[in-house]
């Protein structure tokens, strides 16, 4: 089973698994969120983000989520995965694509999840507007 870390800027990641787990289920083992604050200092993010990645090592393999590119959370994880074999990184963290990862993280392997998480990130971005006149104009 493919583990997970969720790295962002305050309690969103908390959340974000949070109201996962609450479509999907609780994910009893394997989920880690890490927030990050002004209020920290940079060892102290590292530090917990490692502890992490140890903890959650496995054959199968750990996907770290990060909530934007360019942010704290994301320049700190990436040098502790840079050249770690089976951890991936996947930045821009939404809802759809944390209920993705968790429905699919005992079927697929830990490259075509990260390639199926991204696609589903990108598909649940929509111009909402957009989406209903197009659907009212095919009728």
């Amino acid at each position: 089973m493919i583990n997970f870390i969720v790295v962002t800027h305050g309690e969103f990641g908390a959340y974000l698994v949070e109201a996962a787990e609450g479509i999907v289920g609780r994910q009893e083992k394997g989920v880690r969120a890490i927030a990050t604050s002004s209020r920290m200092s940079v060892p102290e993010i590292r530090s917990r983000i490692e502890r992490a990645l140890a903890e959650l090592s496995n054959a199968d393999g750990i996907i770290v989520f990060t909530d934007m590119p360019g942010g704290t959370p994301n320049n700190l994880s990436f040098p502790l995965v840079r050249g770690e074999r089976r951890v991936e990184m996947v930045s821009g963290v939404n809802l759809y694509m944390l209920i993705s990862a968790f429905g699919q993280r005992e079927r697929l392997p830990l490259e075509a999840l990260v390639e199926k998480c991204v696609a589903d990130g990108q598909k649940s971005i929509r111009d909402v507007r957009a989406m209903f006149l197009a659907a009212a104009g095919a009728r």
